[in-house]
């Protein structure tokens, strides 16, 4: 059985696609309306994210077929202390760039990908813990980031420097000593899911120095959102 540089053989990948095809075409397609007018009501109806119905049903079935985690790389796919139903194929790259094309084709962005628990910024952010998280923190959020109970988000870009390039970053983290905490002082915006209501953990990228090389200043913290401190100031819309 022919395997893909150590992804599913192909056989199996192939029955995966048709499995992913079938759930695009009997519950992706024929709901895309449906899940428009609810996400529309929400946002009507408060500034608040959450999952409209339809996805809540659709996550269900997705998860059911096994169509669930495609994304989590081959290299991370066995995760220590996660249920292995809940971690997806084990795919290549190259497999899981074709099974975003064949989510992709929705007519509603990423509909389907949030359906099957594939939306970023959750994607990055569970490889990031799978890969070097430890024990407690991957019970704490990658379990339940995995199950799909919970969201995250990536914190990131911030409102007066070229963001895109790391070494722009500027917030501040400190470390209180006396009281075994980190300070972070600072703004952030375009935090890619905050505003979700199911939105509990947020990876944080700020500056934890001043000296050295430009491209070591810089470090990541898992912050939960319910952490004192944190303000949301409101959404963000692309027009």
């Amino acid at each position: 059985m022919a395997t893909s540089h150590g992804g599913l053989p192909s056989t199996a990948f192939e029955a995966l696609k048709a499995k992913l095809w079938g759930f695009m075409q009997a519950e992706i397609y024929p709901n895309e309306q449906l899940f428009a007018a609810q996400s529309k009501a929400i946002g009507e109806a408060s500034h608040d994210w959450h999952w409209p119905p339809i996805l809540i049903e659709l996550k269900r079935k997705a998860k059911a077929q096994g169509l669930w985690n495609l994304f989590l790389p081959v290299d991370s796919a066995a995760v220590a202390g996660v249920d292995q139903s809940a971690v997806g194929g084990g795919l290549t790259n190259r497999q899981y760039a074709e099974i975003c094309e064949i989510m992709g084709t929705s007519c509603h962005a990423e509909f389907a990908a949030m359906a099957c628990n594939c939306t970023s910024p959750d994607t990055g952010n569970m490889e990031v813990l799978a890969r070097y998280g430890s024990a407690e923190q991957r019970r704490r959020w990658l379990v339940p980031l995995l199950e799909g109970r919970i969201r995250s988000c990536f914190a990131m870009t911030e409102p007066s420097v070229a963001s895109s390039d790391a070494t722009n970053i500027g917030i501040s983290i400190t470390r209180d000593e006396a009281r075994g905490e980190y300070v972070i002082n600072g703004t952030k915006w375009w935090c890619t899911g905050a505003g979700s209501l199911h939105c509990k953990i947020m990876i944080l990228m700020g500056k934890t120095r001043t000296d050295g090389p430009i491209h070591k200043q810089q470090s990541q913290l898992l912050v939960p959102m319910d952490t004192p401190g944190i303000t949301l100031l409101r959404p963000m819309l692309v027009r």
